[in-house]
């Protein structure tokens, strides 16, 4: 008997779609749970945006309870070419009037001219210090910590290019700098710094064994101090010196920035009438974290009323259409924006400096009355940010809504608690799908086996009647014959 090698040929049915009907029927419960893993996976989504959006409203609430965002300042000047005025968040609005009577200095000093910048200047050792000249430069007295730094110059004689680098890489306290101009090079000393501190002597060993003479490596010497002027100085190292509200002060540098606390102040240029800086209000950061709370919570507003919206129209409903935890946050953010504080004696509700809720629950400002807010900032800071543990009815509102959004995206809140919960359900889900895909497998194998036994015995009662046909038409054309 001949094997039967693909299932159906024995029987001649068509026992493999057979199959498949009846394996179908079987899959039909896990295509409902595909179905409801795919909702249960977008309304996981959609919970996740959620989250975001409760997070960007945490955030830009917090913005609006910390003193940094109110407290900002912005700093003016009505002369910003002579004294420029930067704040910072320490700052406190005030205005000063400042007079410049002279600029913070470096001592510079120059050599004779040379023909070039690789014109050789000598050999020796410079001997270079820091520090403060007396009056008409008699006396010098070192800088507290700084060291005096000795300079190896040659053999060979030495360039002023080669010695300039020296110096720059010496880390003395001194730049220098080769000007070169119509009539040569010189070599350029300068402080690295402002300052009466930072002037500098240049000692000499000349290796001519002359210190003193101008000629090769002495050409650098500079210390009044001693009768050595064989360098020249074009600028001596002084403060600056002002006067703040008529009071005197005198600066290193030519910035301010520990006059005023908070605020900078960097000179520019001898004044010839008071200059007035000012820290102000800065109003333009404050109405930015106003305007980026509104887009918060509007877009927060937005979404849930989306997702839990029914649409007669089309018959269809939002992803979290009926979802208790995200109606239940819409409606926190509406009584919360319409609830009164005690923070402040003039504003009690977020509609009085113009946060309008619009019918759809969106926030629309109004201009007029958040110019009002903002022309009494300190009661407007009230009503959002403060802070009362002993009465929560004094929080602000900015306080309240942070509070929500805390609770809410907390381990134990809402969205937390629905986000788990549908992991969960998906993760349950996925089981019972894997345990019916295993229980469908089992049944497909014993269809098969069974429709395999029965299209063999079919096979083979087939081969039986085939031979009973074939011995009744042998014995019938016997028959024949004889007769």
């Amino acid at each position: 008997m001949a094997t039967i090698s693909s299932i159906g040929i024995g029987s001649g049915l068509d026992i493999e779609s057979v199959i498949t009907q009846l394996v179908a029927v079987e899959r039909a419960p896990v295509a409902k749970l595909q179905t409801e893993a795919t909702s249960l996976q977008t309304k996981l989504s959609t919970y996740g945006k959620l989250q975001s959006n409760v997070a960007a409203l945490r955030d830009a609430a917090s913005a609006l309870t910390r003193p940094s965002t109110w407290n900002a300042t912005v700093g003016s000047s009505s002369d910003a070419t002579s004294v420029a005025v930067t704040t910072s968040a320490s700052t406190l609005p005030g205005s000063y009037v400042l007079e410049v009577q002279r600029l913070a200095s470096v001592q510079s000093n120059a050599t004779g001219v040379y023909a070039s910048a690789d014109a050789l200047v000598g050999e020796g050792t410079l001997r270079i210090e820091v520090g403060t000249w007396g009056a008409g430069q008699g006396t010098f007295t070192p800088k507290a910590g700084a060291v005096a730094v000795d300079i190896t110059v040659g053999p060979p004689a030495e360039s002023l290019a080669q010695l300039r680098d020296k110096i720059n890489a010496s880390n003395s306290g001194v730049v220098a700098s080769v000007l070169t101009d119509a009539s040569g090079a010189r070599l350029v000393l300068r402080s690295a710094a402002t300052g009466e501190a930072n002037g500098f002597r240049v000692g000499v060993t000349d290796t001519d064994g002359n210190n003193f003479d101008g000629v090769g490596l002495s050409a650098l010497a500079f210390d009044p101090s001693a009768g050595i002027l064989t360098m020249a100085q074009a600028l001596a190292a002084a403060n600056a010196a002002a006067s703040l509200n008529g009071l005197p002060i005198a600066s290193e540098s030519n910035t301010l920035s520990n006059v005023l606390d908070g605020m900078t102040l960097t000179l520019g240029k001898v004044t010839t009438a008071p200059v007035l800086v000012e820290a102000k209000p800065d109003k333009e950061s404050i109405r930015k974290a106003l305007d980026s709370f509104v887009t918060a919570y509007n877009d927060l507003n937005k979404l849930v009323a989306e997702q839990t919206k029914y649409d007669a129209a089309s018959k269809t409903a939002g992803v979290l259409q009926g979802d208790s935890a995200a109606v239940s946050i819409r409606s926190q953010m509406r009584s919360l924006l319409g609830s009164s504080s005690g923070a402040s004696a003039m504003f009690t509700r977020l509609a009085e400096v113009g946060f309008d809720v619009q019918t759809d629950g969106s926030i629309k400002l109004d201009e007029t009355k958040l110019a009002n807010g903002l022309a009494n900032l300190g009661e407007m800071k009230k009503l959002f940010s403060n802070s009362d543990l002993l009465t929560p009815a004094n929080n602000g509102i900015a306080t309240q809504l942070r509070a929500m959004a805390d609770q809410v995206l907390g381990i134990e809140g809402s969205i937390s608690t629905r986000t788990e919960g549908l992991r969960k359900r998906i993760d349950l889900n996925q089981d019972r799908q894997d345990l019916l895909e295993d229980r469908i497998a089992m049944i497909e194998k014993r269809l098969r086996a069974q429709y395999t036994a029965l299209d063999k015995q079919m096979a083979s009662l087939n081969s039986l009647s085939n031979y009973v046909t074939q011995q009744l038409s042998a014995l019938n054309n016997s028959s024949s014959k004889d007769n």
